[in-house]
């Protein structure tokens, strides 16, 4: 525990003997972690009143360090994923949303170039459109990802980020709840995420992604709008296709008017786009539905870096505007994702071989998925572009437990 001044906080707790089984990780005591991080607190301007605050009576939570390890992108099969978002219920909602709202996503809509839909999507995905409430005590979440190292430093610069949020006032230290990895307000902004886009829409003076719904709308849209290049006014996000027989796989990239040529349809019969190019993605694997995906997608991906993610934002903004929501090619029934340890391992192992694989945080993007087809080739595998244990096995990666 700090030995800072005892100020007492709604949200603190003090450790419980589960959480004290945690307080000693990789050589480092969180006393320790305290200390080091007070020094560079300092150095961007955090004072002590505001640090000793913050961090009265916290201690590592190990629910927290659970939940890294058991992540639902990761955990459910991709369709289930996006089936329980992209659900009739979510649409509804968005459009109950969409309607007592209209003037305002119209003034945020000519304002930021992003379609009302896909905020609604994020809106609903993050919080049920402001019904869910984060519960977690932001600083410990992000102390405790920061003291472990979790995606080091990422968490630690989101925490000395956070500190500066709650000593600027934009909200109160007892009232900073989060999710259990730091991401707060209605549609879920890491603290950096908040400096750099959040936006006071409603003209009283402050950036209010808690309970103003202008702020709120609008502060999603400028994200949109400057996230990974921006968004792309009246382009989709992408939509399912049907391959033809004997489709070379290895073809990952080309404009629409290539794969018109190249014999691949859009599955809901409609043409495509007359212009622009897309990606072909095999979220699950063959047998399972196919999509081609364009920048757009990489838009959503920004804001969180999951492919069934993606998807299911992009599934269920389609639905509000009248699609079905469901794919013509099923989703295979099981899970088609790998562990998140696994996905890993196969990372550096492709760095090791020579690849450009720089990431290696099991997040998957385009990049990856064209050396897993070159992996695939090499080992006779069907070359989707989409990693799974058959070609670890091929590799010689051993399974993480």
């Amino acid at each position: 525990m700090l030995s800072l001044p005892a100020l007492a906080l709604a949200k603190s707790a003090l450790p419980t003997p589960a959480q004290a089984q945690v307080v000693h990780t990789r050589g480092l005591d969180f006393d320790q972690f305290t200390t080091e991080l007070w020094k560079d607190a300092q150095a961007k301007g955090i004072t002590r009143t505001t640090f000793a605050k913050a961090f009265a009576d916290v201690a590592p939570d190990p629910r927290v360090i659970a939940t890294t390890k058991k992540q639902p992108e990761y955990s459910k099969p991709a369709g289930a994923y996006v089936t329980s978002i992209a659900s009739a219920t979510n649409m509804r909602e968005g459009l109950k949303k969409e309607a007592q709202y209209r003037q305002t996503f119209e003034a945020v809509e000519k304002r930021f170039k992003v379609e009302r839909w896909v905020i609604l999507a994020i809106w609903g995905m993050e919080t049920s459109y402001g019904a869910l409430k984060d519960k977690w005590d932001g600083i410990r979440s992000l102390a405790t990802l920061a003291f472990i190292k979790y995606r080091d430093p990422y968490f630690r610069n989101e925490l000395l980020i956070a500190l500066r949020i709650i000593q600027d006032g934009h909200i109160a230290r007892e009232k900073f709840a989060t999710s259990w990895a730091g991401a707060m307000g209605q549609t879920q902004f890491m603290p950096t995420n908040f400096v750099d886009y959040a936006i006071d829409f409603d003209g009283d003076g402050k950036r209010d992604i808690w309970t103003s719904v202008p702020d709120i709308l609008a502060s999603t849209a400028n994200y949109f709008a400057k996230a990974a290049g921006g968004w792309k006014w009246g382009v989709p996000w992408g939509f399912e296709v049907m391959v033809p027989k004997g489709f070379d796989l290895m073809k990952s990239r080309a404009t629409f008017e290539e794969w018109r040529k190249l014999g691949v349809t859009r599955a809901d019969g409609k043409a495509f786009p007359a212009s622009g190019d897309g990606i072909l993605f095999f979220p699950a694997g063959l047998p399972g539905p196919a999509f081609i995906v364009t920048a757009n997608f990489d838009v959503i991906k920004d804001y969180n870096d999951s492919d069934v993610y993606a998807l299911a934002i992009g599934t269920l903004s389609d639905m509000m505007q009248g699609g079905s929501g469901t794919t013509i090619t099923p989703w295979p029934a099981g899970p088609t994702q790998l562990p998140r340890d696994d996905r890993i391992v196969l990372q550096k192992k492709l760095a090791e071989l020579g690849y450009d694989q720089t990431r290696f945080t099991a997040h998957i993007d385009f990049k990856m998925r064209d050396f897993v087809r070159a992996e695939q080739k090499k080992y006779g595998l069907v070359t989707d572009g989409q990693p799974n244990a058959a070609l670890l096995d091929r590799m010689g990666i051993k399974r993480q437990p």
